[in-house]
């Protein structure tokens, strides 16, 4: 809060200064919307009829980010704030930037924005709000309503259609009717919009509180069908009543959405396409089945991460996330040394919370995500493996070649080091040499008694 005041008054001294210059400067946007709903804003943006050189002169660090738009980036007491000129933008051609800009007074830049709720204008030094579009009243109301014509503003920047619909999920609001109308009329366009600008409005929209909401209305209004049509096909996908009371698969994973007690990017895209293998496994025989529905889930979100254009961190950690999503499920069975790998993983915290949302969206049966916990607290800190009691290089000094045998070789040593059957090299050794002598036991050979967890 105390960081927000100063922000704040830091961007009030920038206005001071601009007027003291002889020209006219006001808070714009998202920060006046914000404020005016007792939020505090997390940056202020500044409109002003000083055009980008005087700007440029007025204060000592700045950087042009837009010069085509009159936007100029000022830095002051170690923060940034973006100054932008008032301006009339022309015709949209490729519905995502004006053809022209020419600079113009406050009021015709307040009617070129996007939303009535972020076209209000906030003076800092006399604590007056300008509105000519209705804003106040739409914020009182609850509505998200598009400046003059919907179709219009949607038409110049397509991404407006995912805009609309998470604001409305991030401030609880309603989509106005004639914004709504136009919004569906148009629903099809935003598919001409880079991946990188819509993954992050879904991103903002999955990490909202109200994002199951959001997604409703997302799909309510056609936009999810086109944006992630994976998740919209499993509408009408059966899943067995026993398992999922909760209904259908797309059902099931809205649920699932909304009980996540972290939400956290790739994280909620992986909750929110961990059964997109279901509609193409799905068969009824008589009982139904998705036999392989991580594997091909996977395959599936790895496409959905390409179209978002995320990172290759970002696309390998969802992938692994819903290829594994049930692999809780397993751990009671796992011998000592795989239930160690697996929560030494470091992506298992994410898996649990996954696995946790997923069972409270069906059967709300927890045992195996309370099972897990407990072998946390039973095999004590697993969030680093130790250090192989052999490598490649000893293996090699035996006569080992580099190749297949060497890496199950390397695994079976580890495995029994897990256990707790052997601690030292010279044991590791041993067991090497005892295992090329007899012949490798048969891979992912399981054992009972004492190699499983004693719960």
């Amino acid at each position: 809060m105390e960081e927000g005041r100063k922000t704040r008054a830091v961007a009030t001294d920038l206005v001071r200064r601009l007027r003291r210059a002889g020209h006219d400067a006001f808070f714009a946007g998202g920060c006046v919307r914000d404020m005016l709903l007792g939020r505090e804003p997390s940056d202020y943006d500044i409109a002003t009829s000083a055009r980008p050189e005087a700007v440029a002169r007025l204060f000592a660090e700045t950087v042009a980010v837009g010069e085509a738009f009159g936007v100029v980036r000022v830095r002051a007491d170690g923060e940034e704030f973006d100054v932008a000129t008032f301006r009339v933008e022309g015709p949209y051609s490729d519905g995502r930037r004006p053809d022209t800009v020419r600079f113009a007074s406050a009021r015709e830049d307040v009617l070129r924005r996007d939303f009535t709720i972020n076209g209000l204008l906030y003076d800092p030094l006399t604590k007056e709000v300008l509105d000519w579009v209705g804003g106040e009243a739409d914020l009182q109301a609850g509505l998200i309503r598009a400046i003059g014509d919907p179709a219009a503003r949607f038409e110049e920047d397509r991404l407006r259609l995912l805009r609309a619909v998470r604001f409305a999920t991030q401030l609880g609001f309603h989509l106005e009717r004639g914004t709504r109308r136009a919004l569906v009329c148009l629903a099809a366009e935003v598919a001409s919009v880079s991946g990188e600008r819509i993954r992050e409005e879904v991103k903002r929209l999955l990490l909202a509180r109200r994002r199951k909401s959001g997604l409703r209305l997302l799909d309510a209004v056609g936009l999810l069908a086109v944006l992630l049509p994976e998740v919209t096909a499993g509408k009408g996908v059966p899943q067995g009543e026993s398992a999922h009371p909760e209904g259908d698969v797309f059902e099931h994973t809205l649920l699932a959405i909304s009980k996540l007690a972290r939400p956290k990017w790739p994280l909620v895209l992986a909750l929110l396409l961990h059964d997109v293998g279901k509609p193409v496994t799905f068969v009824r025989r008589p009982q139904i089945t998705f036999y392989g529905h991580e594997a091909e889930g996977e395959v599936l979100a790895r496409e959905v991460c390409h179209r978002l254009k995320m990172s290759r961190e970002e696309r390998e950690t969802v992938a692994w996330l819903v290829r594994n999503h049930l692999r809780l499920r397993d751990a009671r069975e796992m011998r000592r040394s795989r239930l160690r790998q697996l929560l030494a993983h470091p992506l298992f915290e994410d898996l649990a919370e996954l696995s946790r949302a997923d069972a409270l969206a069906s059967t709300r049966d927890l045992s195996a995500y309370e099972f897990v916990r407990g072998a946390q607290k039973e095999l004590g800190d697993t969030h680093e493996l130790p250090q192989p009691l052999v490598r490649g290089t000893d293996l090699l000094a035996m006569g080992v070649a580099e190749g297949p045998l060497m890496g199950e070789l390397l695994r079976r040593v580890q495995e029994e080091q897990l256990e707790g059957n052997i601690s030292s090299k010279e044991e590791a050794l041993a067991l090497v040499s005892r295992l090329l002598r007899e012949g490798l036991p048969r891979t992912g050979e399981k054992r009972s008694g004492p190699d499983r967890l004693s719960r």
